[in-house]
């Protein structure tokens, strides 16, 4: 997929379908939440922010609420509990009414015209090809390394059991490519118009952390849409700010998650013995992970 600078630029404009919606799903956020909110509100093409809070207890709805206060684009929703991600994306998507919709991480870090450009990009693949696209951006933590997770492969677990290579999901990027075609983006930050959202009927709730995005870049894609990265386009990407608090409830879901899309789009290609297999290998790596965590947790306490 190529889509000119020129073209970008000659799409980065008002006109009424230029408004843009952020959704930010928080949980104990505070440490990044105030950088996001600073950067979303002087995003250009942004007219709505809508903030869900999956229960924090760390301070971060105060934030949000100085925003709200400051900026009236930016409204949250405070849920009693934890519904998990995908739930949470769903809340925030539906109570907002722009014509596109981004989602953004409380740890990205958006450019002024990272939006506005997705959007310029969306807009140019749809009058080039007829199809909505879902799209992704170049992520990169602070000191600059990129995040394998903004390109990936569906994952075949059944290849999994007869290669360690099938288990690297990872896309090398490809520099001669504006927008880079690729089955699943990363959830950290996803763009695409609102009429795809509701085509897909938004996340699958099912999930409660972890494997929601690339169900959700596999279902776009049944659904017709484009599924690609914006090579030109980087954002800081802060990693597992949230995770830290609760590293063996991510663990769990991440592992859960895993067998639902397994079971949701894999298993019936399958027969009995290979899905015992699995759910014995994804499982097992669960456990590995989890006490792995709990081991260094002890470690760092015995200090």
């Amino acid at each position: 997929m190529t889509v000119t600078p020129d073209e970008i630029d000659a799409n980065i404009d008002t006109d009424i379908d230029a408004d843009i919606a952020a959704v930010v799903v928080t949980y104990c956020s505070a440490e990044t939440i105030d950088a996001c909110l600073h950067r979303l509100r002087a995003a250009e093409g942004v007219t709505q922010i809508r903030v869900v809070d999956n229960a924090s207890t760390d301070g971060t709805l105060e934030i949000v609420q100085r925003h709200a206060i400051a900026d009236p684009r930016v409204r949250f929703i405070a849920n009693p509990d934890n519904p998990g991600f995908a739930t949470a994306c769903n809340q925030g998507a539906f109570a907002s009414s722009s014509t596109w919709l981004a989602f953004v991480n409380p740890d990205c870090w958006v450019e002024p015209d990272t939006l506005s450009r997705l959007r310029a990009h969306a807009r140019a693949l749809a009058q080039e090809t007829g199809r909505d696209a879902l799209l992704g951006v170049d992520l990169a933590n602070e000191a600059g390394v990129r995040d394998g997770a903004a390109r990936r492969r569906d994952p075949d677990f059944a290849a999994m059991l007869r290669s360690a290579a099938a288990r690297k999901l990872d896309i090398p990027v490809d520099a001669a490519q504006t927008l880079q075609s690729v089955p699943a983006i990363s959830g950290a930050l996803m763009f695409l118009p609102r009429t795809l959202m509701e085509r897909i009927q938004g996340f699958d709730q099912d999930y409660r952390l972890h494997a929601e995005d690339i169900d959700f870049c596999r279902r776009a894609r049944e659904a017709g849409a484009a599924v690609a990265v914006a090579n030109d386009l980087r954002v800081v990407h802060v990693r597992g700010v949230s995770s830290r608090s609760r590293p063996l409830f991510v663990e769990w879901h991440k592992h859960r998650g895993l067998w639902r899309y397994f079971r949701k789009f894999d298993a019936r290609r399958h027969g009995a013995a290979t899905r015992m297999a699995v759910w014995l290998m994804i499982w097992a790596r669960g456990a590995f992970a989890i006490l792995g965590k709990l081991t260094r947790s002890i470690m760092r306490g015995g200090r």
